[in-house]
Order: structure tokens, then C-alpha cells, then sequence
């Protein structure tokens, strides 16, 4: 039996509505729950009472809009993050990618970025770094700036440093970066071959072929309908054989390309395309 919405449903789908066709970002298929949770909270910040009245201000106020965005996307990240899955990166799929003379990685959804670097310096280690471009991807400018920087809070090295030994570091953590007062300013050779950019899962297309995709812990706050979506992108972006790392809490499972995948580290989410 189908639930009726709620008043509060009905403005929240009004809201995307207007700012998909005011400002073009599409929210629309985002898993609503969490959604709405992110707009509640919003509000409360924003010291509104009802979602009409937090339309109205978006619509005359995109100082307002570009707060929203970075409310309503989510944004928790960290270096060496779920550190199994780097061991597993770096004993399975590392010694496939060592086949290629140069390597394409696509990080979709990266977000300030500490991923990004912490598979930088995986692939430092492994000898084979200057042979790979990573482009790193986001919808939101400002998280952007941050992932460019490689500038992270000087407070979070400890938690970093034993997520890196975890997940198999061969050096000591320190090295890779210097530090100020409040700041560890990462080395400018780990930013070599990256590429930050605008991109949209939503709205946009695949940019190039690539031998590996990365895209952790972004499908879970999509609903289904746009899950088979992006999954549909990364299948057409990957190369044959090419690697698929999602979240811990994301899988292939009941996507149309269930059959197309082979799993090279159980329990990793770390799959390899068939053909």
C-alpha cells in the first residue's frame, strides 16, 4: 500500500523542482529520507520554519543556493578511509594495472579530496604513479578548492597516519607532507598527475575511458532509479577489464550489470569488468 506524502513531502519535491529548473542541479533522485534530513537541518541553520519559505529564499538568493549545495551534498571523507580496501587495492588490482603502459582513473565524487591523495601516495609506493592520470570529480566548486589545495586540518594526522599503517603503508605517514600551525600542506609531487573538475553524476556524461573507476560512498544517498543511472556511466566509461571500487555499504547487486563485473577482492567491493 502506498504511503500518502506529507505537506513536507510535497514542498520538498516543490524545492528540487525549483532548483532544478532555476538553477539546473537535479536532486530529484536523491534517496529522500537523508534528503530531507539535509534540508531539515539546513532550515534550522538557515533559522526557517517551512520549506516553502526556504524556496522562496533560494529563488532570490544564491548566496543561499550555494549554501544548500553544500548541505545537501555529503561531504565525509578521509585519508586511507575503510583502510581494507586500499590492502586489497594495492594487492589486487595494483599488479593488473602494472600491465598498462599508462593508466586513467576517474575518482567521481571526490570531495575535499583526501581519497584522491590517499590513492596518489598507494600509487607512489607502487612504483607506477607517474604513469597515472587521476581525474578527480565533484558537482560542488567549493569542495573543489579544498581537494586542489591538498591542504587538511593538522588535527586529523593521527586518525590519518593509523588508517595509512592499516591500510599497508610502507613509509612513515609524516613524510608526505609539511605542517604549519593548524594545517599539513600535502607534497606538490603528489599533485602531479591529478585533475580536478566539475562533474555532475546526475546531469552529465562520461569524459574519456578509463581503467579504473572509483566511486565510494556517493550511491547510497541516490534512490534506486538513479543508481542503475550512474551505474550504466561507469560501465560505459570503464575500458574492458577495467576496476570498480565502490563503498563499503554499495554493490553491483540487482544493477543491470550485475554479470558484466567479477569480484578480485571479496567483501571489497573492488570488481573487475569482464570484457
Amino acid at each position: 500500500m502506498t504511503t500518502a506524502p506529507t505537506l513536507e513531502d510535497i514542498e520538498v519535491q516543490l524545492l528540487l523542482e525549483a532548483v532544478h529548473r532555476y538553477y539546473g542541479y537535479d536532486f530529484r533522485n536523491y534517496a529522500a529520507s537523508s534528503l530531507k534530513r539535509r534540508v531539515r537541518n539546513f532550515m534550522q541553520n538557515e533559522g526557517l520554519h517551512t520549506v516553502s519559505a526556504l524556496q522562496e529564499r533560494i529563488l532570490h538568493d544564491r548566496a543561499c543556493l550555494d549554501r544548500l549545495l553544500l548541505g545537501l551534498t555529503v561531504n565525509t571523507t578521509s585519508m586511507f578511509r575503510d583502510p581494507s580496501f586500499y590492502t586489497a587495492f594495492r594487492e589486487q588490482a595494483v599488479p593488473l594495472l602494472r600491465t598498462y603502459p599508462f593508466i586513467r582513473i576517474w575518482h567521481a565524487g571526490c570531495s575535499t579530496g583526501q581519497e584522491v591523495y590517499s590513492m596518489a601516495i598507494l600509487l607512489q609506493e607502487e612504483g607506477i604513479y607517474h604513469r597515472c592520470r587521476i581525474y578527480a570529480t565533484d558537482t560542488n566548486e567549493q569542495v573543489l578548492q579544498t581537494a586542489r589545495s591538498g591542504i587538511f586540518p593538522l588535527d586529523r594526522m593521527q586518525e590519518y597516519t593509523q588508517l595509512y599503517l592499516k591500510a599497508g603503508g610502507k613509509r612513515s605517514f609524516s613524510e608526505y607532507y609539511t605542517a604549519d600551525h593548524q594545517n599539513a600542506i600535502f607534497r606538490s609531487s603528489l599533485k602531479e598527475h591529478l585533475v580536478f573538475a566539475q562533474h555532475n553524476l546526475v546531469t552529465d556524461r562520461s569524459f574519456n575511458e578509463f581503467n579504473v573507476i572509483l566511486c565510494r560512498n556517493v550511491l547510497i544517498y541516490f534512490n534506486h532509479t538513479l543508481q542503475q543511472q550512474v551505474h550504466q556511466l561507469f560501465y560505459n566509461s570503464l575500458c574492458k577489464f577495467g576496476i570498480l571500487g565502490l563503498g563499503k555499504q554499495e554493490s553491483i547487486r540487482f544493477t543491470p550489470h550485475e554479470t558484466d563485473y567479477e569480484e578480485i577482492a571479496k567483501g571489497q567491493k573492488l570488481y573487475r569488468r569482464r570484457n
